[in-house]
């Protein structure tokens, strides 16, 4: 060691006894781990989340769990993210932007028939989307502006603001009623055994109440497999917008 790197290692020794006291008085400095502490940012934070919804659903996802992936303690993860609800607001953010939009009709009714098709057909490659909304108040900004063109489209056909408010409501339920069904019909095809649930728990002794029913429980899920969403959905809008905004839709959308 050179006499110049001597002293300053003196001075530096000095210094600490100067703000520390002495020595023998303070206490013995802890042993640090070996290497630094992995840092993680909130684009690690939201990956993790992502892929934890997607491939197990929200109730899989918790701080705890994602900390633990990320290689971080819980608290650390609240120095980024509040709570659960803002991970899951985090983790939709910016979802609907990753999407092709279609090209949309010029033609009003068209378009809303279009765009409600959409919407469907992107929530239903996303069900952990579905899941996230189904929880209230959540939604991704990039996504409004699908609602903005159901209520533009139906401001353009002669409804109301507040019946293009409505409409867009009625279409959006049905858009979502079925993504749940579907889910839960997918759900109780991994379990047959589980449960007996229609049609199967009909029988012969129903069709005095429930002779419709009854009659097709046979060929229900035949019946129902034939169901095509974008066919109902112009439907809705035919019913919604009357002969309102022009002719009626002339044919199923493709």
């Amino acid at each position: 060691m050179s006499a110049e790197q001597g002293g300053r290692e003196n001075e530096a020794v000095a210094a600490e006894e100067r703000t520390e006291g002495p020595a023998e008085a303070r206490p013995e400095p802890k042993k640090r781990g070996v290497g630094r502490p992995r840092r993680i940012g909130p684009d690690a934070i939201v990956g993790v989340a992502r892929r934890i919804l997607r491939e197990e659903g929200v109730e899989a996802l918790s701080m705890r769990r994602v900390a633990k992936e990320v290689g971080a303690t819980p608290m650390a993860l609240y120095h980024h993210v509040r709570d659960k609800d803002e991970l899951l607001m985090l983790a939709l953010e910016g979802t609907a932007a990753t999407l092709p939009r279609p090209e949309l009709p010029a033609d009003p009714r068209e378009r809303m028939v279009a765009v409600a098709v959409h919407m469907h057909a992107v929530l239903e490659e996303l069900p952990w989307v579905v899941e996230v909304l189904r929880l209230g108040g959540l939604t991704d900004r990039g996504a409004l502006w699908m609602v903005e063109e159901l209520v533009g489209a139906g401001i353009a056909c002669g409804l109301t603001p507040e019946e293009a408010v409505h409409a867009y409501a009625t279409l959006w339920h049905c858009v979502y009623g079925s993504l749940v069904y579907r889910r839960a019909v997918a759900r109780r095809a991994a379990g047959p055994d589980r449960e007996r649930y229609f049609p199967g728990m009909l029988s012969g002794a129903d069709a005095g109440e429930l002779p419709h029913l009854t009659a097709l429980a046979d060929r229900w899920t035949e019946l129902t497999a034939s169901y095509d969403v974008g066919v109902q959905l112009r439907a809705v809008v035919d019913g919604l917008l009357g002969p309102r905004g022009g002719r009626p839709s002339p044919a199923p959308f493709p």
